[in-house]
């Protein structure tokens, strides 16, 4: 069994709190050693409060799930032989509410965009079933009940 560890750090510094102003700004760092500033949305909590420019829960989840099945891909690419030279996702979650009327991350849209080298380029058919293999194998998605769709953009061949 592996385990991952990620340590979240805030600190009130000063502020009020009671008057609900404080910063949502915090810290995430890694078993790496790699720390990344995080805060609420800016869709869930205005600014100031929020920190635009940190990554937020929501935005986090979307990418997890986009880098999982990227990491699955590229694999099983690999071990059938194509060549990929580059993979862009621009991958969208929804937030609505879910069947207990809670509001959830209840979709999550992947939209990969793959480039392939040489004459290694997979068919129509062989593309989608490697996003598909990937989408069975990501670990993300198989620890969440979000509606997790792939969408490929393209398969585009590099000259």
């Amino acid at each position: 069994m592996a385990r991952h560890t990620a340590t979240v750090s805030w600190s009130r510094n000063g502020a009020l709190f009671s008057d609900n102003r404080y910063s949502r700004g915090h810290e995430w760092t890694f078993d790496g050693g790699t720390v990344v500033p995080a805060s609420s949305s800016p869709h869930v909590v205005r600014l100031p409060m929020s920190v635009a420019a940190a990554v937020d829960p929501e935005e986090a989840f979307v990418a997890s799930l986009s880098s999982c099945h990227m990491l699955w891909f590229l694999d099983i690419a690999s071990r059938h032989g194509f060549v990929v030279e580059s993979y862009v996702d621009v991958a969208e979650g929804e937030m609505t509410k879910n069947a207990q009327g809670r509001l959830a991350m209840t979709r999550v849209t992947l939209k990969p965009s793959v480039a392939f080298a040489g004459d290694t380029r997979p068919s129509a058919e062989a593309h989608a079933a490697l996003h598909h293999e990937a989408h069975e194998e990501c670990y993300i998605a198989n620890s969440v009940t979000t509606d997790v769709r792939c969408e490929p953009v393209d398969v585009t061949p590099v000259a």
